[in-house]
């Protein structure tokens, strides 16, 4: 998979055929004496905290934006929680109420950032 002088070409593929081998799974060009590993690294199955089931080299990116026990930070108050609790948590948690330091009314949290346009 990669561009060769044609000079060396006939060499580059008898070194090919005998050393490198196509993972069946990914299409990656492996040394025959690293597939296994390669094999049982980036693609034996595993099952994250949702019970979801993927290739070990999938987890990471899933745990990190589509996980649903991903941790997420409350924007309201910086608790760190699971992204399907979230929404939850924020409606209760933005309902709370704060003193305007300039007009001293109580405005909601989810309402503080838009606040000083009307502010009187």
């Amino acid at each position: 998979k990669k561009d060769i002088p044609a000079v060396n070409f006939i060499i580059h593929e008898i070194h090919c055929r005998r050393n490198i081998e196509i993972c069946p799974y990914c299409s990656d060009s492996i040394p025959k004496s690293e597939m296994k590993n390669h094999i049982e690294s980036e693609h034996v199955q595993v099952t994250c905290k949702c019970r979801m089931k993927m290739e070990n080299s999938l987890l990471k990116d899933h745990e990190a934006s589509s996980c649903p026990l991903r941790p997420v930070l409350c924007q309201f108050c910086d608790i760190q929680l699971a992204f399907n609790k979230l929404q939850e948590h924020e409606l209760y948690c933005g309902a709370r109420t704060e003193p305007c330091g300039r007009c001293g009314r109580h405005v909601l949290l989810r309402e503080l950032k838009e606040h000083p346009r009307v502010c009187g």
